[in-house]
């Protein structure tokens, strides 16, 4: 790829979400099933969602909770401790992998490492920035009704604002308390269905403090006894583009759960976070990962991006660089595992598993949604792990920075608050939510990260979430033989072309054509 068009990608990765997130009716997408307008954060981030508040109830609700204070907190000690370690093995792997260029704090290295005496500054703290609706997550614990989650910023707090268009020094970590729908402490009765019809009812109109806590208020179900685990992600480290390299820049992703027993935070393995290295080098490994997966029913779990991989084969941690481009790469969590990707021989999936997969669904019955082929499968096999996920369609490696509501003049309109990979998922979660609101089933099957499932009609056609100016994009052969199945509906809307952005991939993004 070009370095111009390298660059022209980044750029548009950046601004597809710059629009404001309005569809056909000029309504948010993400109405109903999360909240990310500044002043309601403003205001929740001062009183009961502060994070001080909702770790150490106890506290005073008017003192925020600085960093340094944060990872002094007996539950977060472990947290601390095991960052201070990621920390340590990161450096080393560098050092060994990379032993000529440079790694510390700073400007004068050739890898800039995120700056860990943060952690212990009274400076800095986790801002709220917002707050959303996972309940399409409910597969996962169907006793607690998915999750809702309260996404915390990294921000300076000791640099005053200056003019009209100031803005706060936010720094590039977030912290996601993941919390129960439906917590330990909630009353018996409450059903998913409740839960699902307060959320939904908020969206007919811009939310209000009211609306959130009043007396059919879904904020108002939410407290400390909901907790269920914290999620970090970092950048740990990033590289300026010079002659020796591109522009990169790691992310590091962590999940700690809550043990409500001893109060405290541990480390725990990353959802469908496949450990790479370790299965490959196992042998025994190998072959267990590779029977479990091609079983037919998890198979059809894979394909509709509800599977849930076993612990034993899954990491603590994972570091998700990017950009990485449309073409298969080692930046990739799945990369090696499959046929073709440079493996000489050593690939863990052939072509003929993949096929034999497939061939045991329709006989079966099962109607496949996504995989269709080797590629499908690869693409599936990325985009259900944390890394993968991270490394698409993100902005700067997060899917919701939200927007600085700590700016002299905070505003939806100019600041992007989120990912196009959130808002085009955000017609799919309201109709999980509609469904139980309904008393209906509902299907928590899901597209690829890079394309979204089409639900609700046309909201999303010609948006760069779909079709439009910017979206994911597929350009098939001149012969039946030359277009793969898995991505044929990757079209761009009229009068758009698919630009290929990869020297082996055939995937792109859509433009105007002629340019």
């Amino acid at each position: 790829m070009s370095r111009a068009l390298k660059c022209f990608l980044l750029m548009s990765v950046l601004l597809c979400g710059a629009v404001p997130a309005r569809a056909a009716e000029d309504r948010a997408l993400e109405r109903g099933a999360a909240i990310i307008d500044p002043a309601i954060l403003r205001e929740l981030d001062h009183g009961r969602f502060s994070l001080g508040r909702m770790l150490a109830p106890e506290r005073s609700a008017d003192t925020p909770l600085s960093n340094r204070d944060l990872f002094a907190l007996p539950s977060m000690v472990p947290v601390r401790e095991a960052l201070d370690r990621e920390f340590d093995r990161y450096v080393a792997k560098h050092q060994a992998s990379l032993p000529n260029e440079s790694i510390g704090v700073g400007d004068g290295f050739a890898f800039q490492l995120f700056d860990r005496a943060l952690f212990q500054s009274p400076d800095v703290r986790f801002v709220l920035a917002g707050i959303v609706n996972r309940m399409d997550r409910a597969y996962v614990a169907p006793k607690s009704c998915g999750e809702i989650r309260l996404i915390y910023r990294l921000t300076r707090t000791d640099v005053p604002l200056i003019g009209e268009i100031a803005v706060s020094q936010r720094l590039p970590m977030t912290l996601n308390l993941v919390l129960k729908a439906k917590g330990d402490g909630n009353d018996a009765s409450l059903t998913c269905r409740e839960i699902a019809r307060r959320w939904l009812a908020t969206g007919g109109a811009p939310p209000t403090l009211e609306k959130l806590f009043g007396k059919d208020g879904p904020l108002d179900l939410i407290g400390a006894g909901n907790i269920d685990r914290i999620e970090t992600n970092l950048q740990i480290a990033h590289a300026p583009k010079s002659a020796v390299r591109d522009f990169r820049t790691d992310y590091l992703l962590k999940v700690f759960d809550y043990d409500g027993a001893a109060k405290r935070f541990t480390e725990a393995p990353l959802e469908n976070q496949i450990d790479r290295d370790r299965i490959l080098a196992d042998e025994a490994l190998r072959r267990d990962f590779k029977a479990w997966l091609l079983d037919p029913g998890h198979f059809a779990e894979l394909d509709r991006g509800t599977l849930l991989i076993p612990d034993r084969f899954l990491a603590s941690s994972a570091v998700a660089p990017t950009p990485i481009g449309f073409d298969v790469s080692d930046l990739q969590p799945e990369f090696g595992m499959v046929q073709g990707e440079g493996t000489a021989g050593h690939a863990l999936f052939s072509d003929g598993d993949v096929v034999g997969a497939l061939q045991k669904a329709a006989a079966d019955g099962t109607k496949l949604q996504n995989i269709q082929s080797l590629a499908g499968f690869e693409r599936r096999l990325n985009d259900v792990t944390c890394a993968g996920c991270h490394q698409t369609r993100g902005i700067g490696g997060f899917h919701v920075p939200g927007v600085d509501w700590m700016a002299a003049k905070p505003s939806n309109s100019t600041v992007v608050p989120a990912s196009p990979h959130f808002f085009g998922d955000q017609v799919r979660r309201r109709d999980i939510l509609t469904s139980f609101r309904d008393g209906k089933a509902p299907d928590f099957s899901r597209g690829f990260s890079n394309r979204p499932q089409l639900r609700g009609g046309t909201e999303l056609a010609g948006t760069e979430y779909s079709d439009g100016w910017g979206a994911h994009c597929y350009l098939p052969g001149t012969r039946p033989a030359e277009t793969d199945r898995s991505f044929r509906g990757w079209t761009c809307a009229e009068g758009l072309a698919c630009q290929i952005a990869g020297k082996t991939s055939r995937m792109g993004m859509c433009f105007v054509k002629g340019r």
